[in-house]
Formats: structure tokens, sequence, C-alpha cells
């Protein structure tokens, strides 16, 4: 069941939740919607469950219009960040409930209703909780029950906003790769809102980042990570370093570090910032002849197999931090300790012009 979205727009009063919104989910697609909060994430999804009604555009299922359809005929599965179980019921009557509450002419019999409920037990690993109660589950087990109800009515198209949002770090973690091979098994379009750009990152098939009601970037988790399309997706898509940069021809400089832009050819003569990740910067004890930024270490953090380095630029009379991370193994072979002057090289870069970049950049520019 494919989904698209067409010229959406919503406000709420006088704040615009959504701003003309195209948006195509293909069939069989783990689609995550990534965005701050007021993005317009959570509007958009329930939007497309029919749960909010938009001022404007369209909601095509597989091809037909289901705008103006009730949420009830739309066939929708939607799986909330706090569960909503029904805490007088049993599991298994929890993910039964959206059977038995069908008119009496499409209801199933019950011998299948009980069927089905304890093979989507099965699926989600939790049949043998079926007589026990929503309070005598744990948080990652009954998110797990929310999913198999709203599996259990057969969905078109499964909803999940914000799903393990109320979980601690090692469940939520635990239950991202259990959905990503439970939408393997059973191919459901899906569509998951969230504001966790590593969850994104690690289930999605593509990734949606969306900002001030707008999509920013469509693509590949890969392709929103490596390739940002604006200055905000790279600050929103982990850590990164700003430094001021000219931009001339094809040739950019930072510091007495010149680097080659051929996608800038047209430039004459601009302003720019160029964002670095703190894994794309090297670190070394002398400048070896070739041009590099003089810095001084300023914090050491280890990490696991990765050790931080917070350094600041010898000119920079602000001390902006830099943040660089370096493996273990070369972290020993510098042998580093607070106080110790380096050498820093961008190993790669993106460079926008200085108009295309957010309000922060003058506070965080290198």
């Amino acid at each position: 069941m494919s989904i698209e979205v067409l010229n959406l727009s919503k406000q709420f009063g006088t704040f615009t939740a959504l701003h003309d919104v195209n948006l195509q989910v293909h069939s069989g697609e783990l689609l995550a919607l990534l965005g701050p909060s007021g993005s317009g994430k959570t509007t958009l999804l329930r939007v497309i469950a029919g749960l909010e009604t938009a001022d404007s555009g369209q909601v095509l299922f597989h091809g037909e219009d289901a705008t103006d359809q009730h949420v009830r005929e739309r066939q929708v599965g939607f799986v909330f960040q706090h569960y909503a179980l029904f805490r007088n019921m049993t599991i298994f009557e929890n993910v039964a409930f959206g059977l038995r509450v069908r008119p009496k002419k499409f209801r199933p019999p019950e011998t299948e209703i009980r069927d089905r409920v304890m093979k989507l037990l099965h699926l989600v690993q939790l049949d043998w909780l079926a007589d026990r109660y929503p309070h005598q589950l744990s948080g990652g087990q009954r998110q797990r029950i929310a999913l198999a109800r709203a599996l259990a009515v057969e969905p078109k198209v499964l909803l999940l906003d914000e799903p393990f949002g109320a979980l601690d770090a090692k469940v939520r973690k635990e239950l991202r790769s259990w959905l990503r091979r439970l939408h393997d098994d059973m191919h459901i379009t899906s569509v998951f809102v969230t504001h966790d750009q590593e969850e994104a990152l690690e289930v999605a098939d593509r990734v949606v980042v969306m900002n001030e009601g707008r999509i920013e970037q469509i693509g590949t988790p890969d392709e929103v990570y490596e390739q940002p399309a604006s200055p905000f997706v790279y600050e929103f898509l982990g850590n990164v370093n700003l430094f001021h940069s000219r931009l001339h021809r094809g040739r950019a400089w930072i510091g007495d570090i010149e680097v080659d832009v051929p996608e800038h050819a047209e430039a004459d003569e601009l302003t720019a910032v160029a964002y670095v990740r703190p894994h794309e910067i090297e670190v070394e004890r002398t400048q070896n002849g070739e041009a590099a930024l003089a810095a001084r270490v300023v914090h050491v953090l280890s990490v696991g197999p990765i050790v931080r380095l917070e350094v600041v630029r010898i000119d920079d009379a602000d001390k902006t931090p830099i943040q660089v991370e370096i493996s273990k193994e070369r972290f020993r072979e510098l042998q580093l300790v607070k106080g110790d002057e380096v050498f820093i090289k961008p190993r790669r870069l993106d460079l926008f012009p200085k108009h295309q970049n957010s309000v922060n950049d003058t506070a965080q520019a290198q």
C-alpha cells in the first residue's frame, strides 16, 4: 500500500504546522519522519491517519483519494508513545479489542479471533503473557503488545508516533532492532515519527528530515547523513564543527588550508561556512610541512573504542571549542594529554555559502 501526500498544509491558529508538504511512501517501505519538536512530523502522521484534517492538500492511499475518509475507513494501525493499553483487560483481550468491536457482520468468528491474537502474540514473542495484565509487563513488553493490537485488525498501513520515546535507552535500542526484523518479515507499509536521529538512521529504509513544517531532505540513512542538503540537516544529524571559510572559483580556504571544492566553481569571492564532522578531523603532533590549524587540547574523554578530544585554535581569541573523535589506537600513538599543542586538518568538509546558514552560525562557527 503506497501513500502519497500532495501539497498538504495545516495551521493551528497562527501557527503553521505543515506548509505545502509533498511526500511519497513506497509500498512495503519503513519510513521515518525525523525532526525537532514543532517540526510538523506528528501532525503529518495524524493527517495521514485521519486523526487530523488538513486545511488544504490531499492524501492518497494506493492512488485513491483518502483525504475525506474517516479514520476507520483508512484501515490504518496506529501505535502511540504511551501504549494506550486498557488496564482492566488481559493482554489477550487488549490485542483482540479491535476485532471484537467491529460491527457484527464484519466481526470474525471467536475461533478466528483467538487464532489471530495468539499468532500475533507469538510474532511479538509474548504469547506466554496472554493472561497477564498491562501493569504486570515492562515498558518494552507493553509497547510490543500495543504493536500487536495495531496489527490485529490487519491494517493496510502501520503508523507509529514516537513508539519508543517513553522507554529507557537500552530497551529502546533492543526494540529498534526488533521492529526492523519484524518489518522485514511482514513488509507492511510503515511510517514512524521520531526525534532520535540514531533511531531513524538505524531502522528506516528512508528518512524524511522535517523543520518548521517543511521537508528539508528525503533520502536513505546514508544519503541524509553523508550528503546533507542544508545546514539544518547537517547540524541536526550528529555533532558538527563549523569553520569560517573563504570561497573563490572552486577553491576554499580555512586559515591557511586550501581545499578543492569543484561544486562551487562559479562562486566568486564568497564567505562560507565549512561543516566538518568530529571524526573527519585529522590530528598530528607536528605540522609535517602541510598547512594545518594549530590548536591546544583542553579536554580528553575516552568512550569505549573512541576518544573524544576538545581542542581550541591557538589563533582564536574566543577559544571556541572544536570537537574531534579519534580511535583509541590513534590516541595511544599520539599520547595526548590536556594542554598539548596539536595540528588539526579537516579530512572531509561541506561548504555552504554564508546566506544559506542558520541563525546560530555566528555563535558556532570556528
